[in-house]
């Protein structure tokens, strides 16, 4: 029988790509997807991100990498968008053949990277603050959560601040971030008795809050809590201040960030208390801290980490922890050591729950301060709440069986 010269070169084309595949499997880089916002307005978390992803990569490969193998990571810019981030998870994932995709920086374009990776069955850390990712509609076997989520977040920040019959009110950026953290104070709210006596939304980017806060004013709160992030935060928490609410109300916002105070200054974040992942202060009785810092700041000239950034760090290395006690980059034998891995990589102990992979850590509750200039110590830690199941929603409640 006659074979058409089509066939014969389909067959050969198929048989080239499968050994190709398959030396890589076997030998090449073990290749780690990272798409985050580099432009938009959580640029320089992104960016830090990036230098902590690309830091805990090193530091695989100093330490021989897995028998010799490796790790690549690949740089994506998502640009705050889904259908973006989605377009790079696929491109990521189908062009580049990475093993693995850690990222995000929103909750939108998380849901939407997720979405990918749950559809081809690679295993996917997000790095940004989502409940949604966590909910059995969300989750698939291949998803992973190294962030803290709103509910972990505003638990710990909202029982610190709010107080029996105290006045709270919202600003709050209206997409999937804004309406989780404003869900979570809300609960803890209810549950100690302050009152909520409105929320006032804005788009995301807004850069003119004038007719915002004229309302928020008129609420007459005790707490405004700034349930937005990058810029929108610095913003929007300036132009409160000088419209003079600080005088007569506490500032409040879920996720205080280290890149935001820094690019703000003291003056606009001044008293102003929030929630954080990571502070490098902790390094003082926490040897984990310690460790990271002094290789960060080896790294990037005496600099100090971000708490987002740190984040990026910590899904990076244990990733490459699970994959080096997995001895393979293969897929299911990496999500089930994943899965079950007990690690420390930067601020105490940390796990993943069964049922959602969210990762059991602590979260700190910080204030800012003044600072001499140039220097790194702007926040106080107020408290930290400790890493503890009962800080999450239950399995039950986020529909899992």
């Amino acid at each position: 029988m006659k074979i058409s010269r089509p066939i014969i070169l389909g067959a050969c084309l198929a048989a080239a790509v499968s050994l190709s595949t398959l030396a890589h499997a076997q030998g090449g880089p073990i290749r780690i997807g990272l798409p985050v916002p580099l432009t938009g307005p959580y640029g320089a978390e992104a960016q830090d991100q990036v230098r902590n992803a690309e830091l805990a990569v090193k530091e695989f490969n100093d330490a021989g990498g897995l028998g010799g193998r490796k790790a690549e990571l690949l740089v994506r810019d998502d640009k705050l968008n889904p259908a973006e981030a989605a377009t790079r998870a696929l491109e990521l994932i189908e062009k580049d053949h990475v093993d693995f995709i850690v990222g995000s920086l929103s909750a939108a374009t998380q849901l939407a990277v997720n979405n990918v990776i749950r559809q081809r069955k690679v295993l996917y850390i997000s790095i940004s603050q989502s409940d949604a990712i966590n909910e059995a509609a969300d989750f698939s076997r291949y998803t992973f959560h190294e962030s803290l989520n709103p509910h972990m977040t505003t638990q710990a920040v909202g029982r610190y601040v709010f107080k029996k019959g105290m006045r709270v009110a919202f600003l709050t950026a209206d997409y999937a971030y804004g309406q989780e953290m404003t869900r979570g104070f809300t609960r803890v709210a209810r549950d100690v008795g302050a009152t909520v006596v409105g929320e006032i939304k804005h788009p995301l980017g807004a850069s003119d809050y004038s007719a915002f806060l004229p309302r928020l004013m008129a609420l007459r709160p005790d707490v405004v809590v700034f349930n937005n992030f990058g810029r929108d935060n610095q913003i929007s928490i300036k132009q409160a201040g000088d419209f003079g609410m600080k005088n007569s109300m506490k500032f409040v916002t879920p996720v205080l960030t280290y890149t935001s105070r820094t690019a703000a200054g003291p003056r606009v974040y001044d008293g102003v208390i929030g929630g954080s992942s990571y502070y490098w202060k902790i390094e003082a009785d926490t040897p984990s801290a310690k460790a990271y810092n002094d290789r960060y700041r080896q790294a990037n000239g005496g600099a100090v980490p971000s708490d987002y950034g740190s984040m990026a760090y910590s899904a990076v290395k244990s990733l490459l922890m699970a994959v080096k006690q997995a001895g393979t980059s293969d897929t299911e034998k990496v999500v089930d050591t994943l899965a079950a891995l007990r690690y420390d990589t930067y601020k105490g102990a940390q796990s993943y729950r069964a049922c959602d992979h969210q990762s059991v850590q602590s979260v700190l509750v910080i204030q800012s301060t003044a600072a001499a200039k140039g220097s790194p110590d702007i926040f106080k830690v107020l408290q930290v709440a400790p890493a503890s199941i009962s800080a999450l929603r239950s399995c039950a409640e986020l529909g899992h069986k």
